[in-house]
């Protein structure tokens, strides 16, 4: 049997950090993949923010799944430069926080353009920030999203393959459903190369984000293989998007649809940890 552990982007629950611990605390949770936090996103917090922050998770006894960074959210043709200055001050606010991954994606590709002419340049850029956050003990974490080079299983498959253990595998089936792709399909695929999973669902016929195992993500099929053939510590982070919360519209580009209604994101938050309860 694997051993569950769960994580939660707790951004979704609250703003505060002070609320994400007590509501962290109360659902028994503890990691957190840190993407928002008093009205910053993760890639924003300074050194003296990370250090506050860290001693206030440390007295709380929560840990960090990861860093739920939007490196590698930006378009192919933008310039990365100044990308990569900002993600070289967040692997010192990593060391701060005593976090050891980083969420990543692998860059917008243009709608439209054939994605295998970007491969180079999207390997090229995810080179130089593996290259740096590995001289830190760090690991980056590549999530497969809608628009990005690595949004298909078998993209994916192409860059872990290519970089060979280097990058670390963020499993989201809601993602997946999004871009089309079977999830079952991409699990049998790359399930002897997933570091952890995003808690996550959604539907084929329209995208819409539901409450896991609700959707079309195969999350219970998924899971409970996880559990026949893992005897490791498995990491679930909760990403609920079952509600709009303040901010979202600046951590990602694409349109959310509900099918499930909730009246506060706290709410939400807990039906989401519910959900995915009742799968481990």
């Amino acid at each position: 049997m694997a051993e569950f552990v769960l994580s939660a982007f707790a951004d979704e629950a609250s703003g505060s950090l002070d609320e994400q611990i007590k509501i962290l605390k109360e659902e028994n949770i503890p990691l957190i993949e840190m993407r928002g936090v008093d009205g910053k996103n993760c890639a924003d917090l300074t050194i003296e923010d990370a250090k506050l922050i860290a001693e206030k998770l440390k007295a709380n006894n929560i840990g960090f799944s990861a860093l739920g960074s939007p490196f590698g959210k930006i378009g192919i043709y933008d310039d990365f430069a100044p990308h990569l200055e900002k993600f070289k001050n967040s692997l010192q606010v990593c060391k701060i926080l005593n976090c050891t991954r980083i969420r990543i994606f692998s860059f917008y590709i243009p709608q439209n353009e054939d994605y295998s002419k970007f491969k180079s340049e999207v390997c090229n850029r995810l080179e130089q920030m593996i290259s740096l956050a590995e001289k830190e003990g760090i690991l980056l974490v590549h999530e497969n999203e809608k628009g990005i080079y690595g949004d298909t299983d078998e993209r994916c498959m192409e860059l872990y393959k290519y970089f060979n253990g280097r990058l670390g595998v963020a499993f989201d089936p809601a993602n997946y459903v999004q871009c089309n792709v079977n999830p079952k399909t991409a699990y049998e695929l790359q399930k002897d190369t997933i570091t952890y999973f995003h808690m996550k669902d959604a539907l084929f016929a329209d995208g819409s984000v539901v409450s896991v195992g609700n959707g079309d993500g195969s999350v219970p099929y998924i899971l409970a293989d996880v559990n026949t053939n893992r005897r490791d510590r498995v990491i679930l982070t909760i990403e609920p998007h079952l509600t709009v919360f303040k901010g979202l519209e600046n951590l990602q580009s694409e349109e959310l649809q509900h099918k499930e209604s909730y009246p506060d994101s706290k709410t939400a938050f807990r039906a989401a940890v519910k959900a995915v309860r009742k799968y481990i």
